[in-house]
């Protein structure tokens, strides 16, 4: 273990990402750039009784191609995809797990809810066949953080290895900590990231009686249901996936000469102790979170150009979010000034859940590393309420700092931020 140093750098060397969009980190980009919707009818069950009938479902996927098949039997999809993407991530970045740097390596890698689809197929087995029947495996393989449990038996990590959940602020709250945890000097290197699967009938079923999920309007296609900050706006869409990172000390990444996408330079966390659901009046609790991360290493408001924001596509939700990003950044967000671009993934993807902070620090890192702010699809009405520049076309901009912002329920607020890798 070294000692803190709070002036360290880290980088971010790899990418790893499972998503209704692709299953790589070229192919999600790919599609990102051209607004490609990853929305379509549910799968994973009979969504014939439900009004609301759509997702983002995770496609062309085989677990096997990165488990043992005996792991995969004993395990759950929010598994497959978080070791799928940690797999990537490290794949990508040319990193190699071996015995003389594994107590070194650490895993920071959370889910909203893990577990579910393990505990409702046990607890079928148990009503239909009893108690001698349920699977011994389940409890062990099914909790919140077996996931990042299974990271480490997969990868051969052995350092630190943390799972946080904080709802749908997990993925950003966990990059975050991992960086915080290499300038401690707990490890020199982290596979950061999350993963969800939310796609269960009863989640559905909770999430539509609480008024969440939103509609296409009328005459639109279905894709269109997922439409943050849009006048017309009137929930989200539930999505499923994985998102990763992997985070180095900025020396260490530059030594073995490895590629860099982006420097971690800020993260801050708060909560709202407000509500369960809906967050904060005025998004105060969000906007100590922004206002946090441009604070832990100096980085000044006007050097933000790109924010990806929360963005759910929920009345309320959006509306304090974007009054959130005025107390920060004051007028520059106003849409007519053209300055801050708000490029809102949830738009293509839905809402990943837990995974959602995950994918979306996937996609900042990309948007700094290519200098591209990718569209934000279905936004065609201005809401006065939600004044920001919401891009509707993917164009090459200069990006020096871009935010990554979530909200959790439970009153979660977590923000990043990422500055483009200059050479230096």
């Amino acid at each position: 273990m070294r000692q803190p140093d709070y002036t360290r750098r880290v980088a971010v060397t790899g990418i790893g990402v499972i998503s209704p969009i692709g299953n790589d980190k070229d192919t999600v980009w790919a599609n990102l750039k051209a607004g490609v919707s990853g929305l379509g009818i549910i799968t994973k069950f009979d969504p014939s009784q439900y009004d609301r009938k759509i997702a983002g479902e995770v496609r062309n996927f085989t677990a096997t191609d990165w488990m043992d098949a005996k792991a995969v039997r004993r395990s759950e999809s929010a598994m497959w995809y978080g070791v799928a993407a940690a797999k990537q991530a490290l794949l990508d970045a040319g990193f190699e797990i071996t015995d003389s740097n594994r107590e070194d390596v650490g895993v920071v890698f959370g889910t909203g809810a893990g577990g579910q689809e393990l505990m409702i197929a046990s607890h079928k087995i148990l009503e239909a066949k009893g108690a001698d029947r349920v699977p011994p495996t389940f409890i062990a393989n099914g909790l919140v953080d077996s996931t990042s449990g299974m990271i480490a038996i997969e990868t051969g990590a052995i350092g630190h290895n943390i799972c946080v959940v904080t709802a749908c602020s997990t993925g950003t709250n966990c990059v975050g900590e991992a960086a915080e945890l290499i300038r401690r000097g707990d490890v020199h290197t982290v596979i950061a990231g999350s993963a969800e699967m939310p796609l269960i009938e009863v989640a559905h079923a909770g999430f539509g009686n609480m008024r969440g999920l939103g509609s296409p309007r009328p005459g639109y296609p279905m894709a269109d249901t997922s439409r943050p900050f849009d006048r017309t706006r009137d929930g989200f869409v539930l999505g499923e996936g994985a998102g990763s990172l992997l985070l180095e000390d900025m020396e260490m990444a530059k030594a073995r000469g490895a590629r860099i996408y982006a420097e971690v330079v800020g993260y801050g966390a708060t909560a709202d102790g407000w509500d369960m659901i809906q967050p904060s009046e005025h998004g105060s609790g969000a906007a100590r979170a922004m206002r946090n991360s441009l604070q832990r290493r100096g980085v000044l408001a006007e050097e933000i150009d790109l924010i990806n924001p929360h963005g759910t596509s929920t009345p309320v939700g959006d509306k304090r979010e974007a009054e959130a990003i005025w107390t920060v950044f004051g007028d520059r967000a106003a849409r007519d000034r053209r300055s801050i671009a708000i490029t809102a993934t949830k738009s293509m993807t839905g809402h990943m859940m837990g995974a959602a902070g995950g994918f979306e620090a996937v996609a900042t890192v990309l948007s700094v590393a290519e200098q591209i702010q990718p569209a934000t699809i279905n936004y065609s009405e201005f809401d006065p309420d939600c004044d920001l520049w919401v891009t509707t076309e993917t164009e090459q901009r200069s990006i020096r700092y871009a935010l990554s912002n979530n909200i959790g329920l439970g009153g979660h607020n977590g923000a990043i931020i990422f500055k483009r890798w200059d050479g230096r």
